[in-house]
């Protein structure tokens, strides 16, 4: 058996680094959106279901086969997964060039490019998660053969192998192998570990011991008589819905304390995966010792699930690692445990049953996300989505203690049904008493609002120049002089009149609202819908801004919009929302990004790109190199305010006007605008304020620097660098 503990500990650990890296380089194709994010945690999580299932019932052709026939199946499933580290990548690029081609113009409508897009990742990954999911089934049927006496548990023992492979796998991929090889590289090493299984399974296949039937069985273990009750498969179903929806809630939940880094969103996960780990080490452990067991955890299990609430509480005084551990390692234990064990009550060792279990509790594992996303979180928020997901849990532990009323749960000679009950005064507790992020916002500030789509949950509060903008509860920009220059500072160089420009970004709306002050048609880009709902918060003429014929905002992600889009614009700016370490934000700096720009901007056409400080020195220098690599003209000037860089970029010589120049071709309206934060009285003094600060573009590469591509995105990826080498 050691041989299979260790083949599935190595299949886990590549799994999870293909989900990492497949979805990071999805999102570059096709954007960064939750509707597509979905549905390729969809199409990965079907895969897995439709090789399970298929699995299985292969399996049932195998009955009279020998285990090498089923160890040689299981390497050539591993074989196909190496094979994807090369397949997945080139059609996936294949792809977004082909819907670029047939999608090439806005009017085709978002929800028509999300379904091909989604289309066109189910071809990419469908064949190689199938086999991911065939795994199970096939190691199952060798291990019947091999170890009749053992097999009735072999889910569980397989699953407890890949749960904690795959929790390494995703801290090895976040914190250590993108960052070393990079998300191609990764593949490949993924790649050489599938194929170093696939080889020893192979090996195993020829061996005595495996031909047959293994000799004399060992003698069973001691198991509690059970058989599979008639609601396995409907429990199956709702732990995976309920798991993949409630990990939806915790991700916008902590959030504000984790930051929006790769590596907050890694450490929840590992978290799951390895509670997930620990929860089936325990039922291993206790098979054989009765049902109360098993009971025991539904009892508990749904006020379990409401230790979120708790643990989300601002008023907590605890770190913010610590309210991981909190919230979700009990409730993820409980899943562990819960999981396998229903797995194993199904199917009782046959792999054909086994897969169709596992294909059950998959279904939901898909449906969850989207009934999180776009269901429940924009309607109730986090605490409502928690107490409607954890209601499922409460019925089914009702019913555990109900079946254990006068006998006794694990944790001592305590009538089961009492202990229910207190869990759910507990569970009711956590509910009422406990407060959010968002309820901390709202005592803060008397005038905050708050609205929630399926992308975030969106806050404006604050006064006067005080006013914020949060994303998650991560503040995003605030009123500033900044965001205006954005916008006038590259329409004042261009060496012409502009006929349009468009900004990727929506932000506050200052920079579109500055752009439209020059009477040209402009198109803001926004990834987060709820986002310009609060333009009307931040600016007292918002209503007669968006009234305007040339004024148009698109809900979209911004390299998704350029690669549809068939317009070119004189002027491009980007304003993306800060930490420029936030996960995904090099998808809008690196070079592959600036291709897809230059196709949109008119030949003499200028891109301003905002630079956010502070970065260390080798992320300033490969966003910086970035640009110089894709652009033969740039113009580099310290910000007003002294917190950032304006790079305006082009492909033709920029003019060499002076300030006076600069504020001579803003019309009336736009100098207007240009003062109305200060901090200069005259649009020549906030002009010559940008000039007197221009510095030198290879001021701020160092020697030897690369430039931010999308595979080796270093503003995001960081650890081993800043850890072990202080930058």
């Amino acid at each position: 058996m050691i041989l299979f503990l260790t083949l599935f500990f190595v299949s886990g650990f590549c799994s999870l680094v293909y989900e990492v890296v497949w979805l990071r380089l999805a999102m570059g194709a096709f954007g960064v959106t939750a509707p597509f994010v979905s549905l390729f945690l969809s199409v990965f999580m079907a895969g897995l279901g439709l090789g399970s299932w298929g699995a299985g019932r292969l399996c049932r052709r195998l009955e009279d086969s020998s285990a090498s026939r089923a160890l040689r199946l299981y390497a050539g499933a591993e074989l196909m997964i190496a094979l994807s580290a090369f397949a997945v990548p080139f059609l996936l690029t294949s792809s977004r060039d082909l819907l670029a081609g047939a999608f090439g113009g806005v009017a085709w409508g978002s929800s028509g490019y999300y379904w091909a897009s989604g289309a066109c990742t189910a071809l990419a990954l469908l064949p190689w998660c199938a086999c991911m999911g065939a795994t199970f089934p096939l190691a199952m049927a060798a291990i019947t053969k091999r170890f009749k006496a053992r097999s009735a548990d072999s889910f569980s023992y397989l699953y407890l192998a890949n749960v904690v492979g795959a929790g390494l796998g995703t801290l090895a991929s976040a914190f250590i192998l993108i960052e070393v090889f990079g998300f191609r590289g990764t593949l490949h090493v993924a790649a050489g570990l599938n194929i170093a299984i696939a080889a020893a399974a192979l090996a195993a296949s020829f061996m005595p011991s495996m031909g047959g039937s293994g000799g004399v069985a060992a003698p069973a273990a001691p198991r509690a008589a059970s058989g599979a009750r008639p609601d396995t498969l409907m429990l199956l179903f709702m732990t995976g819905l309920v798991s993949m929806a409630m990990e939806v809630v915790w991700t916008r939940q902590f959030t504000p304390y984790l930051g929006n880094s790769v590596y907050a969103f890694a450490l929840v996960l590992a978290a799951y995966l390895l509670a997930s780990f620990a929860g089936a080490c325990l039922y291993r452990a206790r098979i054989g010792k009765g049902d109360a067991q098993y009971d025991g955890a539904w009892v508990f299990s749904g006020a379990l699930s409401l230790l979120p609430l708790y643990a989300a509480d601002p008023y907590l005084p605890v770190n913010s690692y610590l309210r991981i551990v909190v919230g979700i390692v009990p409730f993820c234990g409980a899943l562990g445990f819960l999981t396998p064990a229903l797995i194993d009550r199904w199917s009782e060792g046959d792999p054909r049953r086994a897969g169709a279990a596992y294909a059950v509790n998959i279904i939901g594992c898909i449906l969850g996300p989207l009934i999180a996303g776009f269901g429940l979180l924009p309607r109730m928020g986090e605490r409502g989505a928690l107490a409607l997901l954890a209601a499922p849990l409460f019925v089914a532990g009702l019913r555990a203690a109900r079946r254990q009323r006068g006998g006794a749960l694990a944790l001592g000679r305590v009538a089961s049904v009492p202990l229910y009950g207190g869990a759910v005064l507990l569970a009711a507790m956590i509910v009422v008493f406990s407060s959010s992020f968002d309820d901390e916002v709202e005592r803060v500030n008397e005038n905050a609002r708050i609205k929630r789509d399926y992308q975030a949950t969106v806050t404006a509060a604050g006064s006067g120049m005080e006013r914020i903008l949060l994303v998650n509860n991560i503040g995003m920009t605030r009123l500033t002089p900044t965001t205006k220059i954005m916008a006038h500072l590259p329409l004042a160089f261009l060496p012409r009149p502009p006929k349009n420009a468009l900004v990727i970004c929506f932000g506050m709306g200052t920079t579109f609202r500055s752009l439209l002050s020059w009477g040209i048609p402009a198109t803001a880009v926004e990834l987060v819908p709820s986002v310009p709902g609060f333009f009307g918060f931040f600016h007292e003429d918002a209503a007669k801004v968006m009234a305007s014929p040339n004024a148009h905002v698109v809900i979209d992600d911004g390299r998704r919009f350029l690669t549809r889009s068939a317009e070119q614009y004189d002027v491009i700016t980007l304003d993306p929302a800060p930490p420029m370490t936030a996960a995904g934000t090099s998808f809008l700096f690196s070079e592959e990004f600036y291709d897809a720009a230059k196709k949109r901007l008119a030949p003499d056409g200028i891109m301003q790109i905002w630079i956010v400080e502070p970065l260390a020195p080798v992320e300033l220098s490969a966003f910086a190199k970035a640009v110089k690599d894709s652009f033969p003209h740039v113009r580099v000037f310290r910000s007003l305010e002294g917190w950032g860089y304006h790079c305006l970029a082009s492909r033709e010589p920029f003019p060499s006007y002076t300030a006076a120049q600069l504020a001579a071709r803003l019309p009336r309206a736009a100098v207007n605008d240009l003062l109305e934060m200060g901090p200069r009285k005259t649009a020549a003094g906030q002009f010559q304020s940008l000039l007197s600060s221009e510095v030198s573009l290879d001021a701020l590469i160092a020697p030897g620097a690369e430039g931010l591509r999308d595979d080796r995105p270093i503003n995001e990826y960081f650890f081993l660098r800043r850890g072990l080498a202080g930058d």
